[in-house]
């Protein structure tokens, strides 16, 4: 067993940060990643980092901003919190070498993104997030913070109080890619999620093949609550062939999107009267679809990026790697035709309920970054807020990880905090195949008394945790030996397909009751046929097969329960849009949808979005651009 105070699971940006955090505390820190942390997906994000680092500029603008972009279902303490943190993040990364684009006078320079009230956008020419990560790499080596590069973490070693709130995590199990040993790490201070996005729930994604959602299922499966997860954002500029992301920044810098017809369509046909392609990535992926649909989309699939007016030393200087992206996947060079682009799934608003520290509802389990929801993105993210999130928030839960003194959380968690509870009318019973099935349900934790305190020092206290660990040790490696022994049964990569292709083809953009019940309907098919799963590949070293299969459990879940959230939000708020429900319902709905996995079977209830800040209290309006 590896033991250490604080464990951070993943390692992009938000790992990272968070690992540096919790190590300026004194912690004895490490992070468990499947990937190289250079390889993470944070190093594929392009556009910038909002910041108010301006005179001209304040982090109560760049908190409205946000509040706004998340159509009014952000809560007011993690917004406020996070603009007023950005500026110091963004100078201290700064300091530690990141090489930012600058002005001729030698400042940061900073450009326009959609929903933005000021140009407050930080970026290192269109590949922000590739140098961020290699900044605080180089942090992370110079600290000698020690990294478990390739291992799997498959499992939180969760005690079984009945209670959620009174569940304690004492350390994680996790599989040796490299050797097939399973082993578990114990965290005498916490554990911090940071595992990224669920962009492989959908077919056509901007994410990494290794974006599986595996931090919110985990923790869904030990009793967190996941929150608001019918929020996923499909960003307008993909490229159609490959899902490969154009930034946001080409539109920041003036790029200009055309229909068939050659019409400025977010002017002429009304979408966004003031701010066109600047509107924010909901309305504007909204309007191209709306265009192809009508019939004036490019081969009734796409629309067209200009970005050609701008010149190729602005191009060069600013934007490079988005003529390489265009030229390699789709053949088209950007100096002299427009690139063509269509919406696809692309960030998780929703995600791990959490607090301003990133606590979740069970004691010593963190979650930051994209995989959490301390629900500042709301019901949309704008563009540019998702790395100085990962940052605000990842040093905010290293820190509290490593016990550095900090003011108590406003925001509330677990199932505690909820103030309705609700049923859905679904075509099929959602949740594990059989409720408290092993194979789909939480594995249940040792029968011990697990109620003294986190931090205890005393050496009953360390034999509880170890016992914890050990029992979920035990249970993962019989779940892995079972899937090895099979010789038979459906492939992972079968079941995979048929949930990305049922999600991309029903809770896309457009989302409709049929629909929706219909994917309810493959969804649980997809579930029973797991029951039959097996891996191909017998081998111990470095069996891929194995990991995807498990990521396909995981994958399942998240794709229920985005499902489920789409089903219960019955209006239009943001990045969802239902058919049948084609209006904001603030007097219904500004509350956050929240599921809970009990005893196999998803609870649905809500609780109160937080629209009282610091100093004012962020009223609901019209949200036009």
């Amino acid at each position: 067993m590896y033991e250490h105070d604080v464990l951070v699971i993943g390692g992009g940006g938000a790992g990272l940060r968070a690992a540096i955090a919790a190590h300026e505390e004194g912690a004895d820190v490490a992070i468990v990643t499947k990937l190289h942390p250079v390889r993470s997906h944070t190093g594929a994000a392009e556009g910038g980092i909002n910041a108010a680092l301006r005179d001209a500029d304040s982090w109560e603008d760049h908190a409205y901003d946000t509040m706004k972009g998340s159509d009014f279902l952000g809560d007011a303490p993690a917004i406020e919190t996070f603009a007023q943190d950005a500026p110091d993040e963004v100078i201290q990364l700064e300091h530690w070498g990141m090489p930012f684009s600058r002005e001729d006078d030698g400042r940061v320079s900073q450009r326009p993104f959609g929903g933005l009230s000021f140009p407050r956008t930080t970026y290192a020419g269109a590949e922000t997030g590739h140098h961020l990560l290699h900044t605080m790499y180089e942090q992370c080596v110079k600290r000698g913070i020690e990294v478990y590069d390739e291992w799997y973490v498959s499992n939180l070693a969760v005690t079984d109080h009945d209670d959620p709130e009174e569940r304690q995590c004492h350390g994680v199990v996790a599989f040796d890619i490299k050797t097939g040993e399973i082993e578990g790490f114990r965290a005498d201070g916490g554990v911090i999620l940071a595992t990224g996005g669920l962009g492989q729930v959908f077919d056509h994604t901007t994410n990494a093949v290794a974006n599986t959602g595996d931090g919110p299922a985990m923790a869904y499966r030990a009793g967190v609550p996941v929150e608001d997860m019918e929020m996923i954002q499909f960003h307008p500029t993909t490229l159609p062939s490959t899902g490969v992301l154009i930034s946001e920044g080409v539109r920041g810098e003036g790029g200009i999107l055309y229909n068939e017809d050659g019409e400025r369509f977010m002017f002429e046909h009304g979408y966004a009267n003031n701010e066109g392609e600047l509107a924010s990535r909901d309305v504007v992926s909204r309007a191209e679809l709306t265009e192809v649909n009508e019939g004036r989309g490019i081969e009734d699939e796409y629309v067209h990026l200009d970005m050609r007016h701008l010149g190729e030393e602005r191009i060069l200087d600013r934007l490079e790697n988005i003529l390489h992206l265009a030229e390699d996947f789709e053949g088209v060079d950007g100096l002299d035709e427009p690139m063509p682009v269509k919406p696809g799934q692309h960030y998780a608003m929703g995600g791990i309920e959490v607090d301003e520290n990133g606590e979740t509802c069970i004691d010593g389990l963190y979650a930051a970054g994209e995989c959490a929801c301390v629900s500042m993105h709301g019901a949309n993210r704008l563009g540019g807020n998702a790395l100085p999130e990962l940052l605000v928030f990842g040093a905010r839960a290293g820190w509290h990880a490593a016990d550095r003194d900090m003011e108590t959380a406003q925001i509330e968690t677990g199932p505690s905090a909820s103030v309705e509870k609700d049923e859905i009318d679904t075509p099929v019973s959602p949740g594990a195949v059989d409720a408290g099935d092993e194979d789909v349900a939480a594995d249940g934790g040792p029968d011990v008394d697990d109620s003294g305190p986190r931090h205890a020092t005393d050496g009953g206290a360390l034999v509880e945790a170890d016992e914890v660990i050990e029992h979920h040790v035990t249970a993962e490696k019989q779940r892995i030996e079972e899937l090895l022994e099979r010789d038979e049964g459906v492939n992972h990569a079968e079941i995979r397909a048929d949930v990305q292709e049922t999600m991309t083809e029903n809770v896309n953009v457009f989302r409709e009751e049929g629909a929706l019940k219909e994917a309810l309907e493959d969804l649980r098919v997809a579930r029973e046929r797991y029951q039959d799963v097996y891996v191909r590949d017998p081998s111990r070293t470095f069996n891929t097969d194995i990991i995807h299969t498990i990521e396909t459990r995981n994958i399942i879940d998240l794709a229920e329960c985005i499902t489920l959230g789409a089903l219960a939000r019955e209006e239009f708020r943001g990045a969802h849009w239902r058919k049948e429900h084609q209006e904001r319902k603030d007097d219904e709905w500004i509350k956050h949808t929240m599921l809970q996995w009990n005893e196999g079977s998803p609870d649905l209830y809500y609780k109160p979005v937080l629209l009282d800040g610091e100093n004012k209290s962020y009223e609901p309006k019209e949200r036009s651009y």
